[in-house]
């Protein structure tokens, strides 16, 4: 499979972690749920399993991007990467102050650690203090040094498998889609129904195909939103209960009985207590139900 280049969409599972004063060191991130558990960072709403990069485009830390380039499908590295070669160093101009009434307008209660969206940037509280908030909008790894533990796990070689790995980086659910390529660098991307409503893969979509022409080699690509008609499975017919039949008779048979006979003309009818049981039409006979 021959070792990894620039532009190669590679999986990797790694650990991660933040290098403090006097080599302390704190877990960040890691594909690994063991690890996860291990350092009570565990979340059940991730998904803990090998994740797609592009190698050599500044997607990932550069001393990690680095330490991938030449590297083979199962090789495993220890990295420790500097700030400079990481999420670089820290901005004072990136932490702003914004008066109290700013976030109540947006019924936000500031408090330290909570991260919130101002001027189209995403920051950090850091302070609140006499009706100010400081707010740091600088990466959260910044001026930070990091250490990697990683491993090469596969590399997307087919069109199919570079697609699914560039919907996994830019949006997820990369498993969640069908793919198929076609001769003359074109695809059919048939998309999960999660797609049809979510403003978030409105917005990533641009990003997927400028990555497919780039990465893939997917110079047209079509994303196929399916409908289909579900038919609801019709209830086999059963056997009424005996006591519905006999409801269902009865009705009838009182009706039957409540309609007049009919005289017929120049005729004078016989009275009930005359008749005989013979002369009763056999339509008049009376149902078990009526007894």
């Amino acid at each position: 499979m021959g070792t990894l280049a620039k532009g190669d969409i590679a999986h990797i599972e790694f650990d991660v972690w933040v290098v403090g004063p006097g080599e302390q060191r704190t877990l960040h991130d890691t594909t690994h749920a063991d690890v996860a558990k291990a350092a009570d960072k565990y979340d059940e709403k991730k998904s803990y399993a090998p994740v797609p990069v592009v190698v050599g485009h500044d997607r990932i830390p550069k001393g990690l991007d680095e330490a991938l380039v030449g590297a083979s499908v199962g090789d495993e590295k220890e990295v420790t990467i500097p700030p400079g070669k990481g999420a670089g160093e820290r901005d004072p101009k990136l932490v702003r102050l914004y008066p109290m009434r700013e976030f109540l307008k947006k019924d936000i209660e500031p408090e330290p650690g909570l991260g919130v969206h101002m001027d189209g940037r995403h920051g950090v509280i850091m302070a609140v203090t006499a009706g100010r908030v400081r707010v740091d909008f600088n990466n959260p790894l910044a001026g930070r040094t990091l250490q990697y533990k990683v491993k090469v796990t596969g590399r997307a070689e087919t069109p199919e498998e570079k697609a699914r790995g560039i919907l996994e980086m830019d949006y997820g659910l990369g498993d969640q889609f069908k793919v198929f390529a076609k001769e003359g660098g074109e695809a059919d991307v048939f998309l999960p129904d999660v797609c049809k409503t979510d403003e978030r893969w409105f917005v990533s979509k641009f990003r997927v195909v400028a990555d497919l022409r780039e990465f893939a080699g997917i110079s047209k690509v079509r994303f196929v939103e399916e409908y289909e008609k579900k038919e609801e499975k019709k209830a086999e017919a059963k056997d009424e209960p005996a006591e519905t039949v006999k409801a269902e008779a009865k009705p009838a048979a009182e009706a039957t009985k409540a309609k007049p006979a009919r005289r017929a003309k120049g005729k004078a009818t016989p009275k009930k207590a005359e008749r005989t049981e013979e002369e009763l039409p056999p339509q008049e006979e009376k149902s078990p139900e009526e007894l």
